[in-house]
């Protein structure tokens, strides 16, 4: 008897070389193809869409332990392809190798129906629209049965029932039937997205869970992956078709300040193909980079119709990912086509939050010596207009010494005055450098900083980055800095250089080395919370904060401002 803890020697020779019999081979390949019962689903309905169909109808049995059905309106296939159909590497998706450059079908291997023949019962039936009748074949662990004639529907419809019975091993690492078609059911509506004019139908034991009809929209689609309400608040993303290219770009993205914990719902479509959401997870992270706080994930669908030669999907069995031969143009198209999306609608967002009326000298907020404070920020392209206060829009007080609390008579508005500083204060930096426009204002008295020795290294690192927003350091000694300049019109305040120093070990995704360091800059150079302002100091804020391009967000994602609606005032009050 072989030891405890030790698998028993195969009886053969592991010298010998032996050709395996087609049994052994299909159920090798199957381990690849077919995992679980989606693995079935997602051969049947991707071999449907091939084919054409306008109509896809799946039924499952016991999460699909005991019987799949997919039937669909396409194309069909004659009756003396039927049983070539089961044959491995048979396929009417390529004719030479030269074809695998330029794959335009969601299948092309020719191993998917032979793979679920080797571990389970298929009985197929088809009908081509110029035949009136159908034919049926049966295949099983390698064996294919004649073509049987008998009355169908034009199409084809596939029926899979004792899966994984002949390598009972397999169930074994299958989870219960509702957890398996949980699964399955996510698949399908999620590929529905892909294909609105398309309709799916979907039931369990007998009972319909859903019914997509055929549509030019996707809207009840998206209510069905992402809910109801996450649905609402999708963008429609501003892609479109490239110069130049025929990349083209379309979509839907969540609106900041709604995200996930993770980036399982950050969906991507390449060439109607559904692929793992990682291919471009960094252009996601790029582009929402000061839209969403650190460690929380937007989430979407994006599709991408890439020239089919620049896209090789032959990378994996289960043709779960692609490579493709440009990624890095691609990752910048996506990140810029989600970054515009949110640009345009931060404006949006800020003209309904604070509810500006058009631009008028008569609404132009008075200047004092507190306002002067915002000074250093206030400058803008020099093409814009002077920018008038909101008309509607009255400043109550601040709160905490914290928020600025305002309303314009339907609502009320609440701006955290440290996020829409440190927003203002972002963007003058950034774009000071990189129009190369003086950014520095020496100071008269020049104060030294000491710092330990990580932060120093730290801070040594930064410091051409810095200069170029504005602040300017000298060594001055060992793990000693003289600051003899400050970004212009920063006046006196306070910068606290420790805290700077600790936030350059904060993540900041998306953001580049440069911008990393102004946005800490901005970070630690505004007014504070706990900072007591005048009136006119929070009207020249409002107005500064307007100007900027992502007004609603500082550069480390957190919102600058909410809009209380009267209906979240009367629920305070139960009166709704």
């Amino acid at each position: 008897m072989p030891r405890a803890g030790r698998a028993p020697r195969s009886p053969y020779n592991a010298t010998v070389i032996r050709l395996l019999d087609e049994l052994t081979v299909g159920q090798i390949a199957a381990g690849e193809v077919v995992e679980r019962p989606l693995s079935v689903v997602k051969e049947l309905v991707e071999n449907a869409l091939d084919a054409g169909a306008t109509r896809i109808a799946v039924a499952v049995t016991r999460g699909g332990l005991e019987g799949i059905e997919v039937s669909d309106d396409g194309t069909g296939i004659e009756p003396h392809e039927l049983p070539l159909a089961f044959a491995r590497h048979a396929t009417s998706k390529l004719a030479r190798a030269e074809d695998l450059e330029r794959v335009t079908t969601l299948g092309f291997r020719g191993e998917g129906l032979a793979s679920i023949a080797a571990v389970a019962r298929v009985r197929m039936i088809s009908r081509t629209a110029r035949s009136e009748v159908g034919f049926a074949v049966s295949a099983h662990a390698g064996a294919v049965s004649d073509p049987q004639p008998l009355a169908a529907a034009p199409g084809t419809r596939v029926i899979v029932t004792e899966l994984f019975a002949n390598v009972p091993a397999r169930r074994e690492f299958l989870r219960a039937p509702s957890a398996e078609f949980a699964r399955i059911s996510a698949f399908l509506g999620t590929l529905a997205l892909g294909y609105p004019s398309v309709s799916f139908t979907l039931s369990h034991d007998g009972r319909a869970t859903f019914v997509f009809p055929g549509a030019a929209q996707v809207e009840q689609r998206l209510a069905h992956v992402f809910g109801p309400a996450h649905a609402r608040a999708l963008l429609a993303l501003h892609g479109g078709s490239r110069a130049g290219s025929e990349l083209r770009i379309g979509g839907y993205i969540s609106t900041p300040g709604i995200d996930r914990a993770d980036r399982r719902m950050q969906l991507l479509f390449v060439n109607g193909r559904l692929l793992r959401s990682a291919l471009l997870a960094g252009a996601w992270s790029a582009a929402y980079s000061s839209f969403a706080l650190v460690g929380r994930q937007p989430f979407g669908v994006i599709f991408l119709d890439v020239p089919p030669d620049e896209v090789d999907p032959n990378v994996h069995p289960t043709k779960s990912d692609v490579r493709l031969r440009q990624p890095e143009e691609i990752h910048d198209a996506v990140r810029g086509a989600i970054a515009a999306t949110l640009a345009a609608n931060a404006t949006v967002r800020m003209r309904d939050a604070l509810s500006f009326a058009p631009p008028s000298a008569a609404g132009a907020v008075p200047q004092s010596d507190a306002a002067a404070a915002f000074d250093w920020v206030a400058d803008g392209p020099a093409t814009d207009a002077p920018l008038a206060a909101p008309q509607t829009l009255r400043i109550l007080a601040q709160l905490d010494a914290t928020y600025v609390l305002a309303t314009d008579g339907s609502a009320l508005v609440l701006v955290d005055q440290h996020a829409a500083h440190e927003r203002v204060a972002y963007e003058t930096i950034a774009r000071r450098a990189r129009e190369g426009a003086p950014v520095g204002e020496p100071l008269l008295i020049p104060y030294t900083i000491e710092l330990d020795a990580a932060d120093a290294t730290r801070f040594e690192g930064s410091r051409e980055a810095l200069a170029a927003g504005g602040l300017e350091a000298e060594p001055f000694g060992e793990r000693t800095y003289r600051i003899v300049a400050t970004p212009a019109g920063y006046g006196a305040r306070a910068f606290d250089v420790h805290a700077y120093v600790e936030a350059l070990g904060e993540p900041v995704p998306g953001l580049g080395p440069r911008e990393r360091v102004w946005a800490s800059l901005a970070c630690h150079s505004v007014v504070r919370a706990g900072d007591a302002l005048e009136p006119a100091e929070m009207a020249a804020l409002l107005e500064r904060l307007v100007r900027c391009e992502n007004p609603m967000h500082c550069p480390h994602g957190r919102p600058t401002m909410v809009r209380i609606e009267p209906d979240a005032v009367a629920r305070m009050f139960k009166r709704l």
